[in-house]
């Protein structure tokens, strides 16, 4: 039996590399509609969720030029961009040997419904999960990480004991600390966690390979969290 038999992952850096993607996109909304972003358009910017993005990159809050260019990413990121998304080396072999091992795999990611789901029918890997939220899944939209992961276990009756978090950002360890689960970071992407950033409860995985050992079972006895 796997040590989790519930495994939920964020997506963006975790997964997939989509950076290229998503700066591309966020430099063609600011170009198309004549705004100039305040701070560079990189890589340390990938992670929130778009409007909050897009409020950092723009230095405002005004409801018409964030929606302006909210249209311009999306116009972009929805048609075409999320093609240039790439999964990560040994990420698809990973989640077919958890699949294969029993475990049942869902997402739940600050990226938008829509485009999450293109990108896993691209990538071949809607299969893989048994359910799929986002942010604006809902109306009203999931104030944050926390709340999603906890609406989505309550939805599909996951039991804490049986789950596990799959992240690679500060934010993904809190919001499973925030649901009393166990995290574990993945440190191969762009948002891994160094040693400094870790809490002492987290686990790390240099690679899916050594992630789906330690989801699987190790000699290592498993964490446990004390709250």
């Amino acid at each position: 039996m796997p040590r989790y038999s519930q495994v939920l992952f964020d997506l963006d850096g975790t997964l997939i590399d989509s950076a290229p993607a998503i700066l591309a996109s966020y430099r063609d909304a600011f170009a198309s509609t004549g705004h100039k972003p305040v701070i560079a358009i990189d890589e340390g910017i990938v992670g929130p969720p778009l409007l909050e993005t897009l409020r950092m990159l723009a230095g405002t809050h005004d409801t018409a030029v964030i929606d302006t260019l909210a249209a311009g990413f999306k116009a972009s990121y929805d048609s075409s961009g999320y093609l240039r998304t790439a999964a990560y080396a040994g990420v698809d072999a990973m989640l077919r040997r958890l699949g294969a091992a029993g475990c049942t795999l869902s997402i739940a990611t600050n990226k938008r419904l829509l485009p999450t789901r293109l990108i896993l029918d691209h990538l071949g890997w809607s299969s893989h999960f048994a359910a799929v939220y986002a942010l604006d899944l809902f109306e009203p939209r999931l104030p944050d990480k926390a709340a999603m992961i906890a609406r989505l276990m309550q939805d599909h009756g996951i039991a804490h004991a049986d789950a596990v978090y799959v992240g690679d950002r500060g934010e993904d360890g809190e919001s499973a600390d925030a649901n009393h689960l166990p995290f574990i970071a993945a440190t191969w992407g762009y948002g891994s966690l160094d040693a400094g950033e870790m809490a002492p409860h987290w686990r790390a995985a240099a690679s899916p390979a050594a992630l789906a050992d330690e989801i699987l079972g190790d000699p290592c006895p498993p964490t446990v969290l004390a709250f």
